[in-house]
């Protein structure tokens, strides 16, 4: 069994008033309360969520420009440093920033449910087990409840999305993401505009971020076991530190899964991409005509610079805010090392 250096401990004491022995009875985790983890703790971490993701994605719009140029024109766009040396000779350094208002909003609310939504799950199904239950399962819950809160956020993501690769791939299309929206609506439908990309981002999406929880949850596990410490027992500047490290681990594994889809949803978003036909007719269309190496691998280096960083930053700016709210982050906590 893993050791006491491995468990994941939940966060701190218990809350106010509460022994330090107190224990939920229905609960993987220790000091655990139905007032610590109600509606105050879920809105805590959506909100964080919503501000890591919104940050993150939001300065890495550049990188992201590029890579979905390259994606787009590989032919024009060969490499991520010609790439921004193309788009500023051309676009000026302003042309680096096109898509940050749908980029920053959209991930603002994809934040919220996706990691709201993770917490959500995450401890529903923590007390609906026994201790040790929720302990062996946990990277079951981890991949289930990541999965059920990716498809709920992709749902708000998708029109978003679909603006700013609009505006990425024709610049001049619209001055902005609510006049491309009301173009884009107006031209292509509300379903055919906002939606012909929901199957794909859900391919990318949900796998993306079933790795990027499993992954870190697995990974910070290992890092706390190498430290011989566990979370309650480091400081709050070395858990942001965990956090991080983790954060490269699970981003670099989370893109390299995504990205075929990732290129799917880059290439349909394109005015004419795939012929006319439905949304299965043209991924089948553009599939054939890009081949699967050039779906695994067009972009793929850029992209893992991209979702290493990003993901990185985002556990440690979700721990960080989650500490400027006063919430107590919820850890996997095995039973078995309450008794050495």
């Amino acid at each position: 069994a893993p050791t006491a250096a491995t468990a994941a401990a939940h966060a701190s004491a218990a809350p106010r008033g509460a022994s330090a022995g107190f224990s939920h009875p229905a609960a993987g985790f220790a000091a655990a309360s139905t007032q610590e983890f109600g509606l105050d703790y879920f809105l805590k971490g959506a909100l964080a969520g919503g501000i890591c993701c919104s940050v993150t994605h939001g300065a890495l719009t550049p990188v992201d420009v590029v890579k979905t140029r390259m994606q787009l024109d590989p032919a024009k766009y060969t490499g991520m440093v010609s790439g921004f040396q193309k788009v500023i000779a051309e676009e000026g350094a302003g042309g680096l920033l096109t898509g940050l208002g749908p980029t920053a909003f959209g991930y603002f609310v994809q934040g919220w449910f996706k990691f709201g939504g993770v917490e959500y799950f995450k401890i529903q199904a923590a007390q609906s087990m026994t201790p040790q239950q929720t302990w062996d399962n946990r990277n079951a819950i981890y991949l289930g409840s990541s999965a059920a809160a990716e498809f709920i956020a992709d749902i708000f993501l998708c029109p978003l999305e679909a603006t700013r690769i609009r505006l990425v791939s024709n610049p001049t299309y619209a001055d902005g993401m609510l006049s491309c929206m009301t173009k884009l609506a107006k031209e292509e439908g509300v379903i055919g505009a906002f939606y012909s990309g929901f199957g794909p981002i859900l391919a990318k999406q949900v796998p993306y971020t079933m790795a990027k929880f499993a992954v870190q949850g697995i990974a910070a596990e290992k890092i706390y076991d190498s430290l011989g410490k566990s979370p309650k027992e480091m400081s709050s500047s070395e858990n942001i530190s965990v956090s991080l490290a983790s954060g490269v681990v699970a981003g670099v594994s989370a893109a390299i899964i995504s990205h075929p889809a990732d290129t799917l949803l880059s290439k349909i978003n394109k005015a004419g991409a795939g012929g006319s036909g439905g949304m299965l007719s043209r991924l089948s269309n553009i599939a054939a005509e890009t081949g699967m190496w050039k779906l695994c691998t067009q972009g793929l280096g850029a992209r893992c610079v991209m979702i290493g960083t990003l993901t990185a930053g985002q556990f440690g700016l979700f721990d960080i805010v989650m500490q400027a709210t006063g919430a107590s982050k919820f850890h996997f906590h095995n039973p078995e090392s309450d008794e050495h």
